[in-house]
């Protein structure tokens, strides 16, 4: 078990009552983290903020079902190479948007205040379930909108989670009206910590190779030749080099094992750039 009990801070990306902030709050529940929360604008910022302050976490995305990879996640795990953050910890949330009111009368709405990506996600429940008249005001998030509806009748609702709802204090008209069931965020923890094999491991690794025939296949044999299975990988192209594909592999087991260490350091022989980004509980 990993020791936060030195821990002062945990970043994660805002506005509050979003998304990472849910999975701040997990987080700090697993872990018993007892830690002042601070939001930041940006993942960028998250980071720089957990690399420049000793004894602070981030809380950050690193994928989305529907939109994919979060580059600048990616991006700056790899481009940190004179830093030991590392990812710790990982949790999936599924990304379920409400419509939320001060009223209780869903039959009396007729506005709706929301950000465009909100929109976007509950296109259809708006087109079907809403009235055809339906004035929308455009906010630049969803915490916005919910701070926005004191300023509007209770004809107005907004759109965002159930944590917004508890933290401005409105009602859950309708839950889960976006068109996408299945849309979750996978959420990293990260920080200057070690990690420990809980058994129930993976490692993430990023790497470049040599621009010729067969290469990654070389890499990826290593994996095969030492019964390692691997869980993801994704490619993407280099900010430094155009022409260069920066893979990004996960993979069951801990770098503390010496069967993954062998095999990591076979991976790292291999590769042009190689970073391990994390070995952590599944």
């Amino acid at each position: 078990m990993m020791n936060f009990d030195n821990i002062l801070r945990i970043a994660y990306l805002g506005p509050e009552a979003s998304f990472p902030e849910i999975a701040k709050d997990y987080f700090c529940e697993k872990y018993n983290i007892k830690a002042y929360p601070t939001s930041m604008p940006s993942v960028r910022q998250v980071m720089e903020y957990v690399k420049e302050n000793p004894g602070t976490l981030g809380v950050v995305p690193v994928e989305n079902s529907i939109v994919g990879t979060v580059r600048e996640t990616l991006d700056n795990l790899m481009l940190d190479e004179n830093s030991n953050i590392q990812i710790l910890s990982e949790v999936i949330i599924p990304i379920h948007y409400c419509l939320l009111a001060r009223t209780t009368e869903f039959y009396s709405i007729t506005g709706i205040i929301a950000n465009q990506q909100a929109l976007g996600q509950c296109n259809d429940f708006i087109k079907q379930e809403m009235p055809r008249n339906m004035n929308i005001v455009e906010a630049t998030n969803p915490s916005e909108a919910a701070r926005s509806l004191q300023n509007y009748n209770l004809t107005y609702a907004s759109i965002g989670s159930k944590k917004i709802a508890e933290v401005y204090n409105l009602n859950v008209l309708k839950e889960s009206i976006n068109d996408d069931k299945t849309n979750r965020t996978n959420f990293i923890l990260i920080g200057n910590i070690e990690t420990d094999p809980t058994g129930h491991d993976k490692t993430t690794v990023m790497f470049t190779t040599e621009d010729r025939p067969g290469a990654l296949i070389e890499i990826l044999n290593i994996f095969y030749e030492n019964n390692i299975n691997l869980s993801y990988i994704s490619s993407q192209v280099s900010k430094n080099n155009d022409n260069k594909y920066i893979f990004v592999v996960s993979f069951d087991g801990h770098i503390k094992e010496e069967h993954i260490n062998n095999t990591v350091s076979q991976v790292k022989d291999k590769a042009e750039y190689f970073k391990i980004i994390g070995s952590y509980e599944k």
